[in-house]
């Protein structure tokens, strides 16, 4: 299979182009494809000629969406619309992703893949706009594939490195860390993902639409912290703090956990949170 990966630098996009030796895959860096250029990304699409495209940049540094959202745009909505066009003209398929932000947090059960999006920021709202953008311009061509809480091994640059890294580096600097109890999510390992969006491009059964894609399980990021310190058994003490849904003046969804259903159905499912994260402490810290 051809593969057009868009992306290549960021935690999801190194873990496709890891796991996904089998494919012929091309990933040019921005000085070849950037977004902001249509011509640019026509010319690719038209010289390489990929069965699939696969999208994996975007602008996720929710907090700056709300002062960059004509950036934050371009990006998750115009751009993507550009490449679903692009693919749609090439009978190419094309692949994006998108957000558990584009729900608002009402349910405390997880969410389908067909319930009605209500984003409470910027960020989301531009996630939204993205997937009406594909699934409007290549209905037929188009997959979207929502996830939450991304952590790799490529890190996160955007966002000044992913969230565990983060904790990791606060244990060695402090022995308490304050940590939200206030929202619900179901953290993923770009590694599993990763092995999931391939396993699902090469379905037989596959049909255009959106999926959704998440470790299984769910919990709070006081969970999630907690369970990164006694996996690497530091001794650092773990507040939990209740928001309310906010950060700063901005909200977000306190519930957001995505089930995977469509894929399931199909065979693809992915472990449970706290198994993959096990897996990338090990991997990255304890060996």
């Amino acid at each position: 299979m051809k593969i057009l990966l868009i992306g290549k630098t960021g935690q999801l996009g190194g873990d496709i182009l890891m796991n996904g030796a089998k494919h012929e895959i091309y990933a040019p860096g921005r000085d070849v494809l950037d977004l902001a250029s249509n011509d640019g990304m026509e010319k690719v699409i038209k010289d390489f000629k990929p069965s699939v495209v696969i999208n994996t940049a975007a602008f996720h540094n929710v907090p700056l969406c709300e002062d960059e959202w004509n950036k934050a745009f371009q990006i998750n909505c115009v751009a993507v619309g550009n490449l679903a066009i692009a693919c749609r003209q090439s009978d190419a398929l094309f692949v994006t992703f998108s957000s558990d932000y584009v729900f608002g947090g009402e349910k405390r059960t997880p969410y389908l893949e067909d319930e009605k999006p209500a984003p409470l920021q910027m960020y989301g709202i531009t996630r939204v706009a993205g997937e009406f953008a594909a699934m409007s311009s290549a209905p037929a061509n188009s997959i979207v594939i929502r996830t939450c809480g991304l952590y790799g091994l490529s890190g996160a640059a955007s966002k000044g490195g992913n969230f565990v890294d983060k904790r990791v580096h606060d244990a060695k600097s402090s022995s308490k860390v304050e940590m939200g109890c206030d929202q619900i999510v179901a953290p993923t390992s770009s590694g599993d993902l990763s092995k999931a969006v391939l396993q699902l491009i090469e379905h037989p059964r596959l049909k255009v639409g959106i999926y959704h894609l998440v470790n299984d399980g769910e919990c709070s990021w006081y969970e999630f912290t907690k369970a990164i310190y006694e996996t690497m058994k530091y001794n650092v003490e773990v507040v939990p703090v209740d928001r309310g849904g906010m950060s700063g003046d901005m909200r977000r969804p306190r519930y957001s956990v995505l089930a995977n259903t469509k894929a399931r159905e199909m065979g693809i499912t992915l472990p449970g949170w706290r198994d993959a994260l096990e897996r990338y402490l090990q991997f990255k810290y304890l060996t």
